[in-house]
């Protein structure tokens, strides 16, 4: 199987693996536990804290380990919005967040909280002075991903973080796609929480954490927890915590060299395909991240193109959720100008450090083969 869907899920790294299999063999007291093997695994656990505040910016007392993105990003838009209720109950948005960021918004707009979502240009980004224009004395957190999971736009943390500094507003970010892919500095941007993942940079499933900078109050939504200072309940996982970091620092001290070798090969992809006048690449390439390759075939759903190459042994994704067997348009693409029928035929093609030159000139030849055939059989 040729796979290309890094952005939903990597494979763990070697390293990680056997990080994973080590410390579970050795370090399986629970670290709430007083007696000394508690007491190992609590300060391997800290060890690793401190290393993963230092990689993003932060500082080891504001990070808590979490299961996961969607549980890290509820947790957190939820405890820092709970926790500062009383200097006012408006938080600004984008429409290209995660479903996770999403779902807890609703949570918190049942609650009382007022939402505000953004406009993007054609292009996905935002645009600051809408930000600053969509300010009220009652807007107490904005949280705006780093790189949106559809077609990977990034987003301008620094100048949003710039502005909400000013303001003494909480900015909060999704950074799951972007951490150990581009820089990420908490302190420099100006963030003053983030979320992140440890199965997207080869680490295991299951384990995440979330930064929230001492300096601002947060209170969780599920009241008297004993686990990582009453963030979140749940026994401590060690040894996903231990492969988190260990696949982490991995990560991010190749940045430069993954960097270049996948934006070479994105740029393979559309040398191959430049002539081709029914795709269309969305998205800016100075302003998306490097791994991404968001397509359109026109006139073929995005969900047809996909179940085609996974018949020629290739995995992609549409970039949108199948419920009850039907493909949703892709939100990013709504929210960015295109129709409902253009938004049906996105295609997310991931790219990773283990995707090769055959393998991109494999995908090109599928999709040369299968549109062919599509628009022999429809006259289109």
């Amino acid at each position: 199987m040729i796979y290309l869907d890094y952005a939903a899920t990597t494979p763990m790294s070697e390293e990680a693996l056997f990080a994973f299999t080590e410390t579970a063999r050795i370090y399986y007291g629970n670290p709430s536990s007083l007696h000394d093997d508690g007491t190992q695994a609590a300060e391997l656990v800290n060890l690793a804290r401190a290393e993963l505040a230092h990689m993003i910016g932060g500082r080891c007392e504001g990070l808590y380990f979490t299961s996961g993105g969607s549980d890290g990003n509820f947790f957190a838009l939820t405890s820092l919005a709970l926790g500062n209720r009383e200097r006012g109950n408006h938080i600004i948005t984008s429409p290209l967040e995660h479903g996770s960021v999403q779902q807890a918004l609703s949570f918190l707009e049942e609650d009382g909280f007022e939402i505000t979502v953004l406009p993007v240009d054609p292009n996905g980004r935002i645009n600051v002075d809408d930000l600053q224009r969509a300010i009220r004395k009652e807007t107490i957190l904005v949280t705006i991903a780093h790189g949106n999971s559809e077609i990977g736009v990034i987003q301008p943390l620094s100048e949003i973080g710039a502005l909400l500094k000013e303001q003494n507003i909480i900015f909060h970010s999704d950074c799951v796609q972007t951490f150990g892919k581009i820089p990420l500095h908490a302190g420099e941007m100006n963030i003053r929480a983030l979320t992140i993942s440890a199965h997207k940079i080869h680490g295991p499933k299951g384990v995440g954490a979330v930064y929230i900078s001492p300096d601002f109050s947060w209170k969780p939504l599920l009241s008297n927890g004993t686990h990582e200072r009453g963030f979140r309940p749940g026994t401590v996982n060690t040894p996903g915590i231990v492969s988190f970091i260990t696949a982490a620092s991995n990560q991010v001290n190749h940045m430069v060299e993954w960097n270049t070798n996948v934006q070479e090969l994105r740029n393979y992809f559309l040398s191959l395909t430049d002539e081709d006048e029914h795709l269309i690449v969305e998205g800016d390439s100075r302003t998306t991240l490097p791994h991404f390759l968001a397509i359109r075939l026109k006139g073929i759903e995005g969900q047809y193109v996909m179940l085609e190459l996974n018949r020629y042994k290739i995995a992609v994704s549409t970039g949108s959720a199948c419920k009850a067997g039907q493909q949703e348009p892709s939100k990013a693409l709504l929210a960015m100008g295109r129709s409902a029928d253009e938004a049906h035929e996105l295609v997310r093609i991931t790219l990773g450090k283990e995707t090769t030159k055959a393998e991109i000139q494999a995908l090109t030849k599928a999709i040369h083969v299968l549109t062919k055939r599509y628009y022999d059989q429809t006259g289109s």
